[in-house]
């Protein structure tokens, strides 16, 4: 202000003097106003070039620091080195790829709103990968149902993603979403998080962590013990007695004798961790089955306690199948499939469905299924596994197979190829590799891919001594086990289509006494109606020479439930033979009959003929005699063998107009 005043005195004093004479021009004051204005404009001209570059700065992105930003919030990043050639080749054909899935869902939502397609926003320019890739995720999330369920199979289905993509997805997808991908087939694990960090160990107050069999017991006792079904409350006081035997050791033999008078006392009592732990899951099993235990089991931090489990014991098979089992029980609940999502189940899951183990992944796939409420209608309880379609699938389902297994069988084992001798056969141990651990999942469900196909898995026994629940011995009767199974079947859809029974031994026994009671109960009645035909492998319609020498050692023996019931030309037997041929026929089942010609090994001193010709025939449909003993009359050598083959053509034939 100071010198522009002085600018203006200056140039006022020049205007207002008189004539000018060349001996006085004021050639000092404008010099001095020169000087003046001068430094001014370069002044301003300074610090208005300062002021705008450093605005610029100021508004100027750094693409750079936002990328390390973004690096950051990955939780994992897996790199692979490429050749330049090599990344420029996926990148195109990663393009192209993304683009065709992006076109497929603006299609897809195009007929579904019943709009015109455009195809101006079916091409992307620049970040192909980013624009796809957002756009999928909020299809992932439309409430349409086609939209969504499109959008997550071509996620799933496109493997061009890059690391941080996949973590994008896992982070920002819904629960709905991480189901629907475990449940794809092939998908990439990097679209899961891993399990969240687990809380510390509790601690005693002596100071010392409580053991993972601690923290079980802890557990159990928390769990309503009034009240319960005697075989919960026998595996409940099993576990238990048997952590206390632990304890005991642990403390210097408390549980011994009064405290630590003998040094020997603590080897008596100790158990190996491992099987105090598998107890404790055995009794947790039980309990999950109970849908109030399976909220108490999450209140009490149950899930993160199975996942610590899970994760400290990956050798033990058996320990992790019987962890996926209760959570596949928790499942049945919707209440708790956000809990069982947050505690990182779904990343678990995902992975065991990959496992070429088909005893765990269908433990894996049966608890997925149960939190796939997207996509499955259907709920499958303890004891209920789908062979096929393990995975979400777009083909329709046209009908059921139902296996049912028969004494000392199970789910998976009883189905399986027969065991290769390699000693007789070098050409079949040489193809050991092609050997199906479950022939159903794997060549029935290749030759009909358009069915579902379910296995059912129940105790049986052949004496009392090996029971695992030796209390109530009516719940091991026919009986009982045909109300028990019904319920299962009903809630997995059983009924709702065209269904075939497929039977081993004593399991044709239980089928025939489901349908009996089916036809009795309205309820069940679309699963008689439904029925197109039954095939019994040597089944014992009038008894069987295993329950008569069973019955003749009783002493030595104590035979089951089971084992009685089967006694030869038994009036039970007889009457529920009666009771099914009477509206079998009147049904028009289709009946398929094989029967063994060969006796079987039992231990290494017994030789019996199980079932035999006579009491494998039910009185209708085919029967046909096979060179093969009891164990091996459902367990075809290989896929061309006449007993599959056979089977095969006998299902295909009865679900002709549905295939």
């Amino acid at each position: 202000m100071s010198v522009a005043a002085y600018c203006v005195f200056c140039y006022r004093k020049i205007g207002t003097s008189g004539p000018a004479t060349k001996k006085h021009l004021p050639w000092n004051d404008i010099r001095k106003i020169a000087k003046v204005t001068g430094s001014l404009i370069l002044g301003g001209f300074v610090f208005i070039t300062y002021e705008v570059l450093s605005l610029n700065k100021l508004l100027q992105i750094d693409t750079q620091a936002l990328h390390q930003e973004k690096l950051k919030s990955y939780v994992y990043v897996r790199t692979a080195s490429l050749s330049p050639s090599e990344y420029q080749g996926i990148t195109y054909k990663a393009r192209k790829e993304i683009h065709k899935a992006v076109r497929r869902i603006l299609e897809t939502e195009a007929k579904i709103f019943r709009r015109p397609f455009n195809e101006q926003f079916s091409t992307f320019d620049g970040e192909d990968h980013e624009c796809a890739l957002w756009l999928l995720l909020k299809r992932s999330q439309s409430e349409d149902k086609a939209i969504r369920l499109q959008a997550v199979q071509d996620l799933a289905s496109n493997s061009h993603w890059h690391d941080y993509q996949y973590v994008t997805v896992a982070q920002t997808c819904d629960q709905r979403t991480a189901i629907g991908l475990a449940r794809s087939k092939d998908v990439d694990l990097r679209f899961f998080l891993p399990p969240p960090p687990l809380p510390k160990m509790k601690t005693v107050s002596i100071g010392k962590d409580y053991s993972i069999e601690d923290e079980l017991r802890l557990l159990l006792v928390s769990l309503p013990q009034t009240g319960l079904d005697p075989c919960v409350q026998y595996f409940t006081s099993l576990a238990l007695s048997e952590s206390s035997h632990t304890l005991a050791a642990q403390m210097g033999g408390l549980w011994c004798f009064g405290g630590n008078g003998l040094p020997y006392c603590e080897t008596l009592s100790k158990i190996p961790s491992e099987t105090v732990e598998l107890f404790c899951l055995q009794a947790l099993v039980q309990h999950s089955k109970i849908p109030s235990h399976c909220e108490k089991i999450e209140a009490k931090g149950g899930l993160q306690l199975l996942q610590r489990i899970y994760q400290l014991r990956k050798d033990s098979a058996k320990i992790q199948r019987n962890i996926i089992r209760i959570i596949g029980n928790m499942a049945l609940d919707e209440r708790l499939h956000s809990s069982i999502v947050h505690a990182g189940w779904v990343s678990v899951l995902a992975e065991v469905m990959k496992s070429p183990h088909i005893i765990q992944s269908s433990h894996a796939s049966r608890a997925l299924a149960n939190l796939d409420r997207d996509v499955v209608k259907e709920k499958y309880p303890d004891g209920v596994y789908v062979l096929h379609p393990q995975y979400r699938s777009s083909q329709p389902i046209r009908a059921d197979i139902l296996f049912v297994h028969g004494l000392l069988g199970a789910a998976f084992k009883t189905w399986r190829q027969q065991d290769i001798d390699r000693r007789l056969d070098r050409k079949a141990s040489e193809g050991e590799e092609d050997y199906s651990q479950c022939w159903p999942k794997t060549w029935l469900a290749s030759d009909c891919p358009s069915l579902r196909i379910i296995s059912v898995e129940y105790d049986t026994h052949l004496s009392d001594w090996k029971a695992k629940c030796p209390v109530e011995a009516h719940r091991k009767s026919i009986a009982f086990r045909s109300s028990e199974l019904l319920d299962k079947l009903k809630a997995a859809g059983i009924g709702d289509r065209p269904l075939v029974w497929v039977s081993h031994s004593m399991g044709g026994l239980l089928v025939k006494k489901m349908l009996v009671d089916a036809s009795k109960n309205p309820e069940m009645d679309k699963i008689v109606n439904n029925t197109r035909g039954i095939i019994f492998y040597s089944v014992p319609h009038h008894g069987s020479q295993l329950a008569e020498y069973s019955i003749n050692a009783r002493y030595l023996l104590f035979p089951s439930v089971e084992v009685k019931e089967l006694s030869k030309d038994s009036p039970a037997l007889k009457e529920l033979n009666d009771d099914f041929l009477s509206f079998a026929k009147d049904k028009k089942f289709s009946v398929l009959s094989f029967a063994e010609t060969l006796p079987t090994h039992i231990g290494s001193m017994l030789k019996l003929h199980v079932v035999p010709v006579e009491s494998a025939d039910i009185g209708i449909g085919d029967l046909i005699p096979v060179d093969v003993n009891h164990l091996n009359i459902c367990k075809p050598k290989k896929k061309d063998a006449f007993l599959y083959q056979r089977t095969l053509k006998f299902i295909q034939d009865v679900l002709a107009q549905e295939l």
